[in-house]
């Protein structure tokens, strides 16, 4: 079986197929992920879809550049340093150094998540 940290480096490359499905796939039914300065919990599958979409609508490619990565097996905790980028439709790249904190049980993540720097996002959008 996987380890935690082997499950979110999955997670992570599976960003770039753009396949909700899949990605969906990575978490339990119950889970709850907080984008920390933009959204209130996303609580369930079908509200983390739906934020999931929203990402990737704006976009006709992405990534998850991971730098940093510790996880605490026995607590089920793994935490990233990375870099989102994600390749806008006008052509342009948006990159967004985020931390991502995630919980899991089971092999399925159960809490995600992520901080960064809202200005910067708005600023990179707005170019």
């Amino acid at each position: 079986m996987a380890t935690n940290r082997e499950i979110i480096e999955h997670f992570m490359a599976a960003w770039p197929s753009m396949d909700v499905d899949h990605l969906m796939a990575f978490f339990d039914p119950d889970a709850v992920y907080t984008n920390i300065p933009i959204d209130p919990p996303n609580r369930g599958t079908a509200a983390i879809r739906a934020t999931m979409e929203g990402f990737l609508a704006m976009a006709k490619s992405c990534e998850f550049v991971v730098h940093t990565a510790v996880a605490d097996e026995a607590r089920g905790i793994v935490m990233n340093e990375r870099t989102d980028r994600f390749e806008l439709h006008d052509g342009r790249w948006l990159e967004l150094p985020v931390m991502g904190v995630f919980a899991l049980r089971g092999g399925r993540i159960v809490a995600w998540r992520d901080y960064f720097d809202l200005a910067g996002f708005q600023k990179a959008l707005a170019v």
